[in-house]
């Protein structure tokens, strides 16, 4: 159990208010990963922390609104980290590349990785879920289809859809990712799971080069 210390009496401050949010966050992710979106209930998330219910319901009306702050957050964090390799002044492909290294490095870790698998496998029996998580992987990949497009202003990308050129991207990064996770690489080490990447950057170079193929006519 995770114990939130605050002032004795009175409102807490803005720093313990953000580290009780930081941790709340932090507990319910991990609970909706353990347990599942539908199985998580609020009052088992709130016992993990420590508070009461009423303080959890305060914050976060119902289990929908816990979960969109969980995913919310990630999502600032994500699309910041890509969008930082983005703008590194790269040429367009290396900026592509770099996009895509972050990628795969936040796919890589386990505890990140097991809320979306977790999200990702209840949303196949959950309509609105499903839909939810369309947006959020919209979202998510924005920086790397911008990314995509800048590379093939350059004339270093196959013309085609952004969209479904990152597709071809993700698939290639998750089959790599999910290696690194369940240990089937043969080492686990960084510079393994460099080179593991690296091969599938190598894969989608190659069948994306103009010229290589014919255009995307999706």
């Amino acid at each position: 159990m995770i114990r939130v210390r605050t002032r004795g009496g009175g409102r807490p401050t803005r720093e313990e208010a953000e580290a009780l949010t930081r941790r709340l966050l932090d507990s319910a992710r991990s609970t909706f990963a353990r347990k599942g979106i539908a199985n998580a209930s609020m009052e088992e998330i709130a016992a993990e922390l420590g508070i009461s219910k009423h303080t959890l319901y305060r914050r976060y009306p119902n289990r929908q609104a816990l979960l969109e702050a969980v995913v919310e957050r990630d999502l600032v964090r994500f699309r910041k980290t890509l969008a930082e390799a983005a703008g590194q002044g790269d040429a367009p492909l290396a900026a592509l590349r770099d996009v895509a290294f972050r990628y795969f490095r936040f796919g890589t870790d386990r505890d990140y990785s097991a809320f979306y698998l977790s999200v990702t496998a209840e949303a196949v029996f959950s309509l609105p879920l499903r839909e939810r998580l369309a947006v959020w992987s919209s979202a998510a990949l924005e920086p790397i289809v911008q990314a995509i497009i800048s590379a093939q202003a350059a004339g270093l990308v196959v013309p085609g859809p952004a969209i479904e050129i990152c597709h071809v991207l993700i698939d290639l990064l998750e089959g790599a990712n999910n290696r690194v996770r369940l240990g089937l690489s043969e080492s686990p080490d960084a510079a393994d799971s460099l080179r593991l990447f690296e091969s599938r950057w190598a894969i989608f170079q190659t069948a994306m080069r103009p010229g290589s193929n014919r255009p995307l006519d999706v």
